[in-house]
């Protein structure tokens, strides 16, 4: 029997970059947008404050963009202050490194695993489905939906009685399965 856990966002990440006004390099966004319309172009940043000392940081989005190639569903979105769209945005790659940050999913996910029905089995198969691009390493999401510490987890790797078709070291956020053979007794 495969056990279905998830890994859900339960908020916004954090943002890495350095603040001007101070040491911090966290910022922290709520889904706030700011539209500037210059005749024809325009103009999209999200919002974010930093951590420490509150300074306002615009991450650009879009930048001297002509309205019509503007998609008008993202456009109401941005007005709307959806968080959910700033959710999408941050998560793409593109607007990532334009704006040179970096993002912090701590506290941002939760795991789902449907309940502790895997006590007492000797073999265990589960799949891990992500619902949105959160990095988390596998030791970490193993050890967490398994009720082990990550020494343990690192040790039946090591032992080969955790095995996955994936490479559980490192950092992960596709879909991806494992089986987990544990010892009698």
């Amino acid at each position: 029997m495969r056990n279905d856990w998830t890994v859900k966002p339960v908020g916004l990440p954090l943002i890495r970059r350095r603040c001007q006004a101070c040491t911090s390099d966290t910022f922290r966004t709520t889904g706030k947008f700011r539209v500037n319309a210059n005749h024809k172009l325009l103009d999209v940043w999200l919002l974010a404050l930093c951590t420490q000392c509150g300074a306002t940081t615009k991450i650009t989005i879009l930048e001297r963009t002509n309205v019509r190639s503007v998609r008008p569903d993202l456009l109401d979105r941005a007005h709307e202050n959806d968080p959910a769209l700033a959710a999408e945005l941050l998560q793409d790659g593109v607007i990532r490194r334009r704006n040179h940050i970096a993002l912090d999913w701590n506290d941002a996910w939760r795991l789902d695993t449907g309940g502790p029905d895997h006590a007492g089995r000797e073999v265990i198969d589960v799949s891990v489905r992500f619902d949105a691009h959160v990095p988390v390493r596998p030791v970490r999401l193993i050890a967490e939906g398994c009720g082990l510490s990550r020494a343990e987890v690192e040790r039946m790797i090591t032992e080969g009685s955790l095995v996955s078709a994936v490479r559980l070291s490192g950092k992960i956020s596709s879909d991806f399965t494992f089986t987990l053979k544990q010892q009698p007794g």
